[in-house]
């Protein structure tokens, strides 16, 4: 029998111009951070915007955003609260600082209802942070978030490029668009993830900087976007044409 959730999840999408994936297949290489802070950009530069945190076991969005008291409301379906010109929405609203114990099925359905009862409205980008590796969740993706377009973030690490590629090859072999690659946290002067990038016939959008003044900008928008790194992320914004 067909979910009666699914016919809904087209309308509630349906307002949005663009929606952005942040994806990779490795933790720690500032994912989340990334999405956040070029959620923060785009609504500093005028669009409309909204944030959807999709890790379910460890969000952290809500951190680089310094999200404290807020709660969605309840509107024929619920409405993501407005943080810093940003609609967002998380699971931290409903678990606090409780780990999610959902596993596999229980993960796809969480999904399913987050999509179908959010109400976004008209938005000019939709940025989703997915959770670290390649697992159902992005299948599900896939699946229900029709013109879905996924940016990669990597680390310098070999080891974290390689779980990159599997998803590149995993992306390309599902027909869904890829806009490009971004190495973060990047110390060295090395062309290595450049060359591994184009070698694979995608777009290496350029590279941030490990910047040691993002740990105590966390919570702090101002402070973050006053930040190296922001100002390398707004570059490749730019030099990529990414909200068009």
């Amino acid at each position: 029998m067909l979910d009666p959730r699914l016919t809904i999840i087209g309308e509630r999408l349906k307002s949005i111009g663009q929606i952005i994936v942040v994806s990779s297949g490795k933790g720690g290489v500032g994912k989340s951070l990334i999405a956040s802070t070029l959620a923060l950009i785009l609504a500093r530069k005028g669009f409309r915007v909204g944030l959807l945190d999709l890790d379910f076991t460890s969000p952290t969005t809500h951190v680089t955003l310094g999200v404290r008291g807020l709660q969605p409301s309840e509107d024929k379906g619920v409405v993501p609260p407005e943080v810093h010109g940003i609609k967002y929405m998380s699971l931290i609203f409903y678990l606090g600082d409780r780990t999610s114990p959902l596993r596999g099925p229980e993960i796809s359905n969480a999904f399913i209802e987050m999509l179908a009862v959010t109400r976004w409205g008209s938005l000019d980008m939709l940025i989703i942070d997915m959770p670290p590796g390649i697992g159902d969740l992005m299948l599900d993706v896939l699946k229900y978030i029709r013109g879905a377009r996924f940016l990669i973030i990597t680390s310098p690490s070999r080891m974290a490029f390689e779980t990159v590629r599997k998803l590149l090859t995993l992306l390309r072999d599902l027909g869904a668009e890829i806009i490009g690659v971004i190495e973060n946290m990047k110390m060295e002067d090395s062309a290595h993830i450049r060359r591994e990038v184009e070698a694979l016939g995608e777009r290496f959008l350029g590279e941030i900087h490990f910047d040691g003044r993002v740990e105590n900008a966390l919570g702090d928008v101002d402070a973050l976007l006053k930040t190296d790194f922001a100002k390398e992320i707004e570059k490749i914004l730019e030099e990529n044409v990414m909200w068009r």
